[in-house]
């Protein structure tokens, strides 16, 4: 909101001038501001300092498919409320809240499309619905999504945004950690490729099971990655933590994952190494 002044006459105005909200946004680790545009053609980065903004699958999906087309697989799967969980609020109550105020029907969606030609299957968390948390219906359509690949031979990717297991389903929750590394082991013996991104932040159940099971483990710049989070580690080994601990560069420089990849250069990236893995299949098939 901006208030003008004309010097040197007799002209003024304390009208201000609306600014459309949103138009800039803010960097947080810089403190400057950036319009929204130019964050947009630039897959939600910052050009200047690389700060990746979160986003959600449906902005991954619109960067990584080829023109934004795609089939979503396992939509008609729906939450439930089995254990009539209760903390501050009603588990089903809670989850009505979060399917109006995120336009989501749970935290994963899953896409069959083409990437550069390339036909593939992507499953995308969303930390917008209850920190991207794995309960039931995660777990059920990543199944699919696995399943789909191996019937078709399709290359499957899985982008993960969680802060693990989702509380309110219990052991049902923990349940899909084995579910869904169960339907990878499959998918590998089929021998059809499997890439794991992991995204800011990925924690807990999400990386103990699927999120570190890819032919490549891929990741964005500074992300949050590991099981526990770095307090309850500290507490638990009663030492200081090395810095930069559990960062996407930690993780790298210590062998967990293959390749580190900015979000502008990720659609690209996935292509090429869809193609190498696709190409030894296809050598070993024959």
């Amino acid at each position: 909101m901006t208030w003008f002044k004309r010097k040197g006459s007799n002209i003024s105005t304390n009208t201000p001038k609306e600014m459309p909200e949103g138009i800039w946004i803010k960097v947080p680790t810089t403190g400057e501001t950036i319009h929204r545009r130019e964050l947009e053609d630039n897959c939600w980065v910052d050009p200047n300092s690389g700060y990746h903004f979160p986003i959600g699958s449906k902005d991954y999906f619109e960067i990584l498919f080829d023109d934004g087309t795609f089939t979503e697989i396992g939509q008609n799967i729906m939450p439930s409320d089995p254990l009539q969980f209760t903390d501050r609020k009603k588990y089903h109550e809670r989850l009505a809240d979060t399917q109006k105020k995120s336009g989501l029907s749970d935290a994963a969606r899953i896409g069959h499309g083409t990437l550069k030609g390339v036909e593939v299957v992507i499953g995308c968390m969303d930390f917008r619905f209850i920190g991207g948390s794995m309960g039931s219906v995660v777990g059920e359509r990543l199944a699919m999504a696995i399943d789909h690949a191996t019937k078709h031979k399709i290359p499957l990717i899985i982008i993960s945004q969680s802060g693990g297991a989702r509380m309110m389903e219990s052991v049902l929750s923990l349940m899909q950690m084995a579910k869904t590394s169960a339907k990878l082991a499959l998918l590998s013996e089929a021998g059809v490729p499997y890439i794991s991104l992991m995204t800011n932040p990925t924690t807990g159940g999400v990386t103990a099971s699927f999120a570190m099971l890819g032919d490549f483990n891929i990741a964005e710049p500074n992300a949050l990655i590991g099981f526990a989070g770095p307090r309850v580690i500290r507490q638990t080994i009663g030492q200081d933590l090395p810095e930069g601990f559990q960062t996407s560069e930690y993780l790298l420089e210590h062998g967990f994952l293959d390749f580190i990849v900015s979000r502008p250069k990720m659609k690209n990236k996935l292509a090429r190494l869809l193609k190498i893995l696709l190409h030894k299949y296809e050598t070993e098939k024959a």
